[in-house]
């Protein structure tokens, strides 16, 4: 993972050239602010689903995706267009993150909101819309008519989406965040479900073990949810990652995001490659 602020649009185009070219990494993300959420508060960062395409119409081999899509950001039918172009663009190679968005304690977040002219719902709502969005998100990406949906939150005439993606019945959903509210959605929308990780394994074993339970509730079962977890690396301390990644794998975490900071060191790709993602296999 590649966070897109702080940084030139050539460096993060030389990193993920260079991913794509090495096979012990499968998957490169960005992430979704409108502004910076680290470091100088009017620094560049660029629009996740734009420069995503970008990327991905250079990549061959990577799958790509956004860890995760703000649902307060964009209304879903236009989400579930762009998504369905950039899986277009990339051959069939998107994953399609996406989650209720920003904390609203978290004031460096918050406050892209307001500068873009964005309503921040409160937290009830926004995880009402997001399960909404889900359902007609998907709908778009199958269904082969128009249709409408009269939803609390989503209201749509005549939605449809053409072309649709490459994948059917349409990307893979991976949706992050920890909240009980949010694993529900996860429950009954998700291929993968994300979490950040560096904190107590202890806990994101507990937060996987109430996902398993609402999978139960609903019938359906907790193995088809890949379990995905979010670390960080120090470029002087790989072995705290390779432990980080030990301890997920130990509590049933199988799909990993490592997130590698600007600026980038010379071939930081293979880097990662050889100190930390070749050691843990």
């Amino acid at each position: 993972m590649t966070a897109p602020a702080q940084v030139g649009y050539e460096d993060l185009q030389r990193v993920w050239l260079e991913a794509d070219a090495l096979p012990e990494i499968d998957h490169a993300w960005l992430y979704d602010h409108l502004m910076p959420i680290f470091g100088p508060p009017d620094g560049p960062a660029f629009e996740g689903w734009t420069l995503l395409s970008a990327l991905a119409a250079q990549t061959n081999r990577l799958r790509v995706g956004l860890l995760v899509t703000s649902n307060r950001f964009r209304p879903p039918a236009m989400l579930a267009k762009m998504a369905a172009t950039v899986d277009v663009v990339a051959g069939g190679r998107l994953d399609f993150g996406i989650g209720v968005g920003s904390r609203p304690d978290h004031p460096l977040a918050r406050r892209e909101y307001e500068a873009h002219g964005l309503p921040f719902v409160d937290v009830a709502d926004a995880v009402g819309g997001f399960a909404e969005a889900c359902t007609v998100i998907r709908r778009l990406w199958t269904e082969d008519e128009p249709f409408d949906f009269d939803g609390k939150y989503v209201q749509l005439t005549g939605a449809y989406c053409n072309p649709k993606p490459v994948q059917r019945p349409g990307p893979p959903i991976v949706i992050g965040g920890r909240a009980s509210s949010t694993l529900r959605v996860v429950a009954e929308h998700a291929d993968v479900w994300n979490i950040p990780g560096g904190g107590d394994i202890a806990d994101l074993a507990g937060r996987s073990a109430l996902l398993d339970r609402y999978c139960a509730e609903i019938g359906r079962d907790p193995a088809e949810i890949v379990r995905s977890i979010h670390l960080g690396v120090a470029y002087d301390e790989p072995g705290a990652t390779r432990d980080a990644i030990g301890e997920a794998l130990d509590a049933g975490f199988r799909h990993f995001v490592l997130s590698v900071a600007a600026p980038y060191p010379d071939a930081v790709a293979r880097w990662l490659a050889d100190e930390v993602i070749r050691p843990s296999r």
